[in-house]
């Protein structure tokens, strides 16, 4: 029944505190749409310890302290903190957005981070920016940030990172590997051939997921990954094929590459969330130097910004909700969550979270109320429960995820201007050293020195923010670093 003013009654107290008839939907629909978005993005649950749980900090060491990697403890993580956050932008801000662990945050934070200090200072980092992000958005100063660095090379550093990550889906899963015959750097497969049944397993896989992708099948990058599993825990079973490095450490070209899949002796445990708290403050500052740790805190601020800003606006516009200045409602409760969750993620060292592009899922399905964030936070938690099946899932089934995400991010290539050069030139750089340097850092680098060098050069330096120029200058600084320590004689 329409009141006077053409809206709907609120049927209880939760249609009235979510506004569910208010905003033309309903607790069906925000029950499906909250389901729908869970299983969209929740291959998150596997690929971020498979990103972040694989790889050693400079020091050696794994995620939670061991020596070798623990998945089901970075799963367990994962699982919890995009649970609580996402649960929280659902009943605070009462908007349908489900947030997780950032991919492109977390390849950053493993590839060019922790790469030169432990992992417990690298997600002090996290922290540090999270709190810097919380800071901008209660004072307002997000919009000043946002205008200052130009939407191309945004977008660049969007696209970079997805090349990045589509490199590192194909080496680990022995697709492209390091050739024994320098100078070229690298080749397909063995010796410049496919073989062995693992690739065989990644390369179904990836089709699968592509055509799964194309066709629009609702969690696709989930299914892809569950279904290449269980190709992998068969063709084991029946070959015996064993991993690529033994216990003996003898080296089997055709081997698996991060474990042999087998049947988990347990499908349900109880979460184990070791990980929470594994965090240092300030250690950064003392392993690699102000200026270094200030640039990466900066990077992780650019990316995560933005991202935000961008997938808040756009889940909006889906859903129908924005007003008169292109805004959602509760924007302010939004943006404070999503930077409390990039806080988050560094302190249950998971890496930064934030808002997930794939909440537009659920918005389809007629989510349009923070009831439908509620339901996808409540999944999550359950998953944490599920972190043991993680730990059998072979490189080869998870990394077709990685291509398929690369791509995604590479289609924001369009947005870029390539009739000016000004802005054409930094963006390729940015977006072809990262892979090539094997470096997110050289790429970011690269596009804002040229991007600043540029504009100055070409009259346009008016154009430029205070912002940028100190940015450029900070990473003049950076790549100059040795020859700066060897000019006043330190290192």
């Amino acid at each position: 029944m329409g009141s006077a003013t053409g809206q709907q009654v609120p049927r209880n107290a939760v249609d009235r505190y979510f506004r569910i008839s208010e905003r033309g939907s309903s607790v069906a629909r925000e029950l499906r749409g909250g389901v729908v978005t869970f299983f969209t993005m929740a291959y998150i649950v596997v690929l971020n310890p498979l990103i972040i749980g694989t790889q050693p900090d400079v020091d050696g060491g794994f995620l939670g302290g061991g020596s070798g990697p623990d998945l089901a403890l970075v799963a367990a993580a994962t699982a919890l903190v995009a649970g609580v956050l996402t649960l929280l932008m659902g009943a605070v801000a009462n908007f349908p957005l489900a947030l997780a662990t950032g991919l492109g945050l977390n390849a950053f934070v493993t590839f060019a981070i922790a790469t030169q200090m432990t992992w417990a200072d690298a997600m002090g980092l996290v922290v540090i920016e999270g709190v810097i992000i919380t800071i901008l958005v209660l004072t307002g100063l997000r919009r000043a940030v946002f205008t200052a660095v130009p939407a191309e090379l945004k977008i660049a550093i969007s696209v970079g990172i997805g090349l990045f990550i589509a490199f590192i889906g194909f080496v680990d899963a022995g697709f492209v590997r390091r050739t024994q015959s320098p100078p070229v750097p690298v080749e397909l497969g063995v010796g410049g051939t496919l073989a062995g049944w693992p690739v065989l397993v990644f390369v179904v896989g990836l089709l699968a997921t592509i055509v799964m992708v194309v066709r629009r099948v609702r969690g696709a990058l989930l299914i892809g990954i569950l279904g290449a599993t269980v190709l992998a825990i068969v063709i084991e079973a029946i070959a015996r094929i064993g991993p690529a490095v033994g216990a003996d450490g003898a080296v089997n070209p055709y081997g698996w590459g991060l474990t042999a899949p087998a049947l988990p002796a347990s499908v349900v445990a109880v979460p184990d969330f070791g990980l929470l708290g594994q965090f240092d403050l300030l250690g950064s500052f003392e392993r690699v130097g102000v200026v270094a740790a200030l640039l990466f805190v900066f990077t992780l601020l650019l990316a995560d910004f933005f991202d935000t800003v961008g997938t808040v606006t756009a889940i909006g516009a889906e859903a129908g909700l924005l007003d008169e200045n292109g805004e959602p409602p509760n924007v302010q409760r939004i943006l404070v969550v999503d930077s409390l969750a990039a806080v988050a993620g560094g302190a249950a060292s998971v890496s930064s979270n934030t808002s997930y592009i794939e909440s537009a899922s659920g918005v389809g399905e007629g989510a349009r109320t923070g009831l439908a964030s509620v339901v996808t936070g409540v999944l999550f938690l359950l998953t944490t429960f599920l972190a043991p099946l993680v730990a059998i899932i072979p490189y080869e089934a998870a990394t077709p995820a990685l291509i398929v995400v690369g791509f995604l991010m590479m289609t924001q290539i369009r947005g870029i201007d390539w009739d000016d050069w000004t802005v054409a030139v930094p963006a390729f750089l940015t977006i072809v050293l990262m892979p090539f340097t094997y470096s997110i850092t050289v790429g970011i680098g690269a596009g804002f020195v040229t991007y600043v060098l540029l504009r100055a050069v070409t009259g346009r330096a008016r154009e430029l923010s205070p912002l940028l120029w100190v940015v450029a200058g900070l990473f003049v600084i950076y790549f100059a670093l040795s020859p700066i320590r060897q000019l006043v004689g330190v290192g």
